[in-house]
């Protein structure tokens, strides 16, 4: 299969400028993705535009990244229905110094190779363009009109909250963007998500009238659930890249519980498995769905790709530990790094206890102040019904106490929710209770 044809395939292609398959089977292309840097770090929603640079690379590409310190200080219209507050220069440094640690993993910036992924960063041009220069040698060559009829402008003209003159000229800053790399970097051809069109469909037109050129685009679908919630989204917010802000075990959770429906689309968005490979698994899958052998291995790829094999290895050591073996001696015999950085469902518990020697506290209170139920009257309910078990010992008196002998390693209580022990919870305490004993 052709590059096109592989996207089109796996679900990756939406919008294409005509010209663009045969510049791609033509020669070797060198094609950009902007990336914003309004955190430290990526988070799933930008799998998609990683894996079309890995994709471009891979089919012998030149892949170049472009993170956004002058547009990150501008603000995209597009897909928003708010202007989104701008931010400092200090921040936009540190965001992007993340941003980049972070594709540095997925993508080859070998220099040796012809082909080699490159990072950019349009602050570097745009410092030294003034207002007037700009309006001038750029602003000219597009009109209002043109402007105008952008979808992502229409829709905030027309809304309640306007737009700003700033993120009006968003358009004409990016597409300035896809001009300097035409010029300077032999870039042809501009990807980024179906939100994107109208941008990056305005620098082609600079290009066009500014430079007399031909460049090339294309987009991806953006992401969606099978039940209509967003993509990438948790009860804890964003599902991020960076394991300080989601934990390895967290993120490969978020794959596990995809549904049917949503790991056979995304077992080909996310994934570098081949076609062969995938419509096997969904066969398999299709056969006995109850395994989930899609889901996991959806999952499995994913943690891979992001955080490596060691952290898929340890998420499994996890698993069978808390979830499939005997989580009271998986917390006995585990680090506390592992158990209280692995995102397992946990809460905590603080007690003014003097000391651990006599530490006591209601059950029921403890399951309500650390947000395993939401009060006490409900948590008294379940443990009635016999839905509570303690280290694995159901109990049943709703006034029933938490002493000193029931805390594991001195500082943890396991509670498992529910007659069919669907919820395992590690109730960590702390709080003023020095260990004397």
């Amino acid at each position: 299969m052709t590059l096109i044809e592989e996207l089109r395939w796996r679900g990756m292609l939406q919008d294409i400028m005509p010209g663009t398959e045969e510049q791609l089977n033509k020669e070797m292309t060198s094609a950009y993705i902007g990336f914003d840097p309004t955190s430290d770090s990526l988070h799933i929603g930008s799998l998609v535009p990683i894996l079309l640079l890995v994709h471009l690379q891979k089919a012998g590409h030149k892949p170049f990244a472009l993170v956004g310190g002058a547009t990150g200080m501008v603000g995209d219209p597009s897909g928003k229905s708010e202007e989104r507050n701008l931010l400092s220069s200090e921040i936009l440094q540190h965001n992007q110094a993340g941003v980049k640690k972070q594709l540095e993993r997925f993508l080859d910036f070998d220099a040796s190779k012809p082909n080699a992924a490159e990072m950019v960063n349009n602050y570097d041009w745009f410092k030294e363009i003034d207002f007037l220069g700009f309006i001038r040698d750029v602003g000219k060559h597009i009109t209002v009109n043109y402007m105008m009829s952008k979808d992502s402008v229409k829709k905030r003209i027309e809304g309640e909250s306007g737009i700003s003159f700033t993120e009006f000229t968003y358009q004409l800053i990016q597409g300035y963007d896809f001009y300097w790399l035409y010029q300077n970097k032999n870039c042809k051809l501009q990807m980024g998500g179906s939100d994107q069109w109208g941008n990056i469909t305005t620098g082609t037109e600079l290009i066009r009238r500014k430079a007399g050129g031909e460049a090339f685009a294309f987009t991806c679908p953006l992401v969606t659930k099978a039940d209509g919630g967003k993509f990438g989204k948790t009860e804890k917010g964003n599902i991020w890249l960076d394991a300080k802000k989601t934990s390895e075990f967290e993120f490969e959770q978020f794959w596990l519980n995809a549904s049917d429906e949503d790991a056979k689309k995304w077992i080909k968005l996310f994934t570098l498995l081949s076609r062969e490979a995938i419509e096997s698994l969904i066969e398999e899958h299709d056969v006995a769905p109850h395994l989930r052998k899609l889901q996991k291995k959806l999952a499995e790829e994913l943690t891979v790709f992001v955080h490596g094999q060691e952290a898929y290895e340890k998420n499994t050591r996890i698993k069978e530990g808390f979830f499939q073996g005997n989580p009271v001696e998986f917390i006995v015999n585990t680090d506390d790094d592992i158990l209280e950085n692995s995102g397992i469902p946990s809460n905590t518990y603080f007690t003014e206890s003097v000391s651990l020697n006599n530490f006591e506290a209601s059950l029921a209170t403890m399951l309500a102040e650390s947000g395993s139920f939401s009060s006490k009257g409900e948590a008294k309910k379940m443990i009635q019904g016999g839905g509570i078990s303690i280290n694995g010992v159901k109990i049943i008196d709703p006034n029933a106490l938490i002493t000193s002998k029931d805390l594991l390693k001195n500082k943890y209580v396991l509670v498992t929710k529910g007659k069919k022990n669907h919820i395992k919870t590690a109730v960590k305490v702390s709080g003023n209770i020095p260990n004397d004993k």
